[in-house]
Formats: C-alpha cells, sequence, structure tokens
C-alpha cells in the first residue's frame, strides 16, 4: 500500500505494483498501453462517448437518490399514519442506507466479474421493481423491509458508478466527472423530495412514494438506452480469499482509512439534519404545509453546483484546502439553522448542503484515485462507510431532535464535523512530517 500523505491526496501511482488479485483492469490497460496495443482512448471532455456517459450517470444518481431518500421528506406524515415516533419512522430511511451500506462490497465483487455496466443496470431495475410495491405496504414493518430490500438492491449501483469513471475516464477529468455522478445524486435528492412533498399534501404519502417509483423507472430507462460499453473492463474471477487480501490491503492504508471517515462523518451531518428538518419546519414557530417542506429541498441545487465544482476548487486549494472549506461550510450552516426564522435556517441548509456535495466529492474521488488496485473494492468500502453515516445520521439526528430539540440534531452535527477537522489536520501534519523526512534524501 502506498504511503500515507493528507487526509484526501493524491498518490502517484507505483508502476511496480502487482495487480490486485481480483480486480486486474487498470493493470491490463497500462499494460496494453504500455506494448502499443491498440487500446481505446479513455473518456474526456470533448471526446465521443464522455456526454452520453456523463447524461446516463447524472440520470443514475437521480434515481439513486430519489429512490434511497424517498420516505424522508414524508416522515412526519408516515409517523401520523401509522402513531409512531420520528425515531421509529426515520428507519425507513435508515433501514435502506444500511441495507445498502452492508451490500455494496459483496455486490462490488459481483461487478469484478460480470461487469460494472451490467451490475448498475440490474441494481437499478430490482430497486425500481420495490420501488413500485413500496406505496402498497399494509404496515410500518412492512414499509422498513421492503426499504431495505430496495436499499440492498441500490448497493450494486454507487461503487460499480465509481470504478466504471475510474476505469473509463481520463485521470484528469475523473474528480470533474465524478462530480457530475455526486450531482445527480443531489438532483434526485432535491426532485425526490420535491415530488413526494407536493403529491403528499394533494393525495397522501403513499401517491407520493408511487411517484418516486415512477421517476425511477424513467431515470432506468435513459440509464439503460445512454450508458456505453465498457471498453476497459477486464472480468476478474470471484475468489474470497483474494477479496478478503484486496479489502484487507485497502483497510491497512491509513490515508484511505481516513478518507472512509471523512465520508461517513459527512454523511451523519448531512443524513441527521435532512432526516429531522420536516419535523422542525411543521412544527410552530414554522408550520409549514408538506408542500413547502418538501420545497425546502431546492437547496439541492447549490449541491449540484458545489459537487460539480470540486474540481476547480482542488486546483485552486488542493485537496486538503477543499475540505477545509468544505467543512467550514458545513459546520456555519448548522450554527446558523439554530435560528427561529425561516431565511436563516433556508441560509443554513444552503451552506449545509454546499459543505456536504464538496467534501463528498472531494473524497470519494480521492479514493478513485488513490487505490492503485481493486478500485471497486476502494470504492465499495468508502460507500460502505458513506451509508452507514447517513443510517447512524439518521437514527441519532432523530434520538437527538426527540431529547434536545434542533439544537440537539445540530449538536450532533457539529461533533462530526469536529472529526472531519481532526483527521484532516492530522493527515496535514503527516504530510509535512513525510516531507520533512524526505529533504535529506534529496540532497
Amino acid at each position: 500500500m502506498p504511503p500515507a500523505s493528507t487526509g484526501a491526496s493524491t498518490l502517484a501511482v507505483d508502476a511496480s505494483a502487482a495487480p490486485s488479485p481480483v480486480s486486474t483492469t487498470a493493470a491490463t490497460a497500462g499494460a496494453s498501453a504500455a506494448s502499443g496495443t491498440d487500446v481505446p482512448a479513455r473518456l474526456e471532455p470533448g471526446r465521443p462517448g464522455y456526454r452520453r456517459m456523463s447524461f446516463a450517470l447524472f440520470a443514475a444518481g437521480v434515481a439513486t437518490f430519489a429512490l434511497l431518500y424517498s420516505t424522508q421528506a414524508l416522515l412526519p406524515a408516515v409517523s401520523a399514519s401509522f402513531g409512531a415516533t420520528a425515531g421509529q419512522a426515520s428507519w425507513t430511511v435508515s433501514a435502506a442506507t444500511g441495507a445498502l451500506a452492508l451490500c455494496v462490497l459483496p455486490l462490488s465483487a459481483l461487478s469484478e466479474r460480470f461487469g460494472r455496466r451490467q451490475m448498475m443496470t440490474a441494481s437499478l431495475t430490482v430497486a425500481v421493481l420495490v420501488g413500485l410495491l413500496i406505496p402498497f405496504a399494509p404496515s410500518l414493518g412492512w414499509l422498513i423491509a421492503l426499504r431495505a430490500v430496495q436499499g440492498a438492491a441500490l448497493a450494486g449501483l454507487p461503487a460499480s458508478a465509481m470504478a466504471y469513471l475510474a476505469e473509463e475516464v481520463r485521470p484528469k477529468a475523473l474528480v470533474a466527472a465524478i462530480g457530475l455522478f455526486v450531482a445527480g445524486n443531489s438532483i434526485g435528492g432535491m426532485s425526490g423530495r420535491i415530488l413526494t412533498g407536493w403529491v403528499a399534501q394533494l393525495w397522501g404519502w403513499r401517491a407520493a412514494l408511487g411517484a418516486v417509483g415512477l421517476l425511477a423507472v424513467a431515470c432506468a430507462v435513459v440509464f439503460h438506452f445512454m450508458i456505453p460499453k465498457a471498453r476497459h473492463f477486464t472480468p476478474g474471477s470471484l475468489n474470497p480469499k483474494a477479496l478478503a487480501k484486496t479489502v484487507g490491503g485497502h483497510l491497512a492504508d491509513p490515508l484511505l482509512r481516513r478518507l472512509y471517515s471523512i465520508g461517513a462523518l459527512f454523511m451523519t451531518v448531512f443524513g441527521a439534519v435532512y432526516t429531522v428538518i420536516g419535523y422542525r419546519l411543521v412544527e410552530a414557530p414554522f408550520s409549514l404545509p408538506q408542500g413547502i417542506v418538501g420545497s425546502i429541498f431546492l437547496v439541492y441545487l447549490v449541491g449540484t453546483v458545489s459537487s460539480a465544482a470540486a474540481g476547480q476548487l482542488v486546483a485552486r486549494l488542493g485537496r486538503r484546502g477543499a475540505l477545509y472549506l468544505a467543512v467550514s461550510t458545513t459546520a456555519a450552516g448548522l450554527l446558523l439553522s439554530l435560528a427561529d426564522r425561516l431565511p436563516a435556517v433556508l441560509l443554513g441548509l444552503v451552506l449545509i448542503t454546499a459543505g456536504f456535495f464538496a467534501g463528498h466529492a472531494v473524497a470519494s474521488s480521492s479514493v478513485s484515485r488513490t487505490a492503485t488496485t481493486g478500485r471497486a473494492q476502494a470504492s465499495a468500502l468508502y460507500q460502505s462507510a458513506y451509508y452507514l453515516g447517513s443510517s447512524v445520521g439518521g437514527t441519532l439526528g432523530a434520538v437527538a431532535f426527540h431529547a434536545g430539540g434542533w439544537a440537539g440534531t445540530v449538536a450532533l452535527g457539529l461533533l462530526a464535523v469536529l472529526g472531519v477537522v481532526s483527521i484532516t489536520l492530522y493527515g496535514t501534519r503527516v504530510a509535512r512530517a513525510e516531507r520533512r523526512a524526505l529533504v535529506p534524501a534529496t540532497r
């Protein structure tokens, strides 16, 4: 494993490193290029296929977040329908994200054998079919169970998408490409919540979930017809020992561990805030109707911009600088949201959303570039940590809200932000120590 440098830096690839026993795609492509074999050019802006790829993965990102968080804006209505507390209703979100976190690694291993494109297609298809059944759940228990199945199905998409991008896109364009995929996530989260809010106000939460299912069907069709065939993928074997060795190698890498922790902590903040915000806004002093509460998620547009701009932030500030900016923006938003005035709360949500999506884009792209072998497993571990953070954040955020109101949820978010700062500062110190140690060797 390469030595650690910073909290989210990019490491140079060791050309002599042996290929992973699980994934040999990158090594094979590199060897072919070195030997002069005719290898298809990787995708980049301006090349044929890049726009189709971007649009297809954007649609997949929309469907993923729209389905995964389809009940989040509806939690007050779900609570009222089943006579459940905020903590109990929050499991309709946490069950989906938790199941995704548990299944993303084994499904990413299957993608090594059967292909990224095939895994993403199957994952999205099953999740959409389950989404069409969810509105008919007869009880809260059934709703939670179906949401868990849906989350498990969606697990095949995020890590496979990251690995697909790492294999098919030129390294210099990777941050921007992943930023567009993450931007699709933000659009999906926004459109799904706005759609469910207004449909629920008119026809109830079950009709709202049905509308999200139909939106996901449309996205799945677009993805199927637009995604280019993989040109740099080489099938690997399903070897449990090799998989365990690859995963163990990633977990032994200090830099990757820091990136996984950063992703989990960012998502803890985001999951807590957006699981609870609906409860706060329907209560005094705001007392907003369900449709207006759903429209609050228009602030996700800010996440679309900040994630797509992550590449520019890294170019100007470096990866650590971009992370410091993202975490500072998130913390400022949390503090501002404590005010009991709606404009202040909205501005706080804007800052939280911008900071979260920028930090997530930087951290996730750093994982894809840091892992020289077994990229699918490296991305899968990041996704596991990321969605585990969402599950924990959603549940603990609801518990904190029940115990201490919105201030309790904000306190939980600030603790997670402090964790990101601590990890990044530690990475900065490690990087400085490594640079000082290398000075004598270069003289």
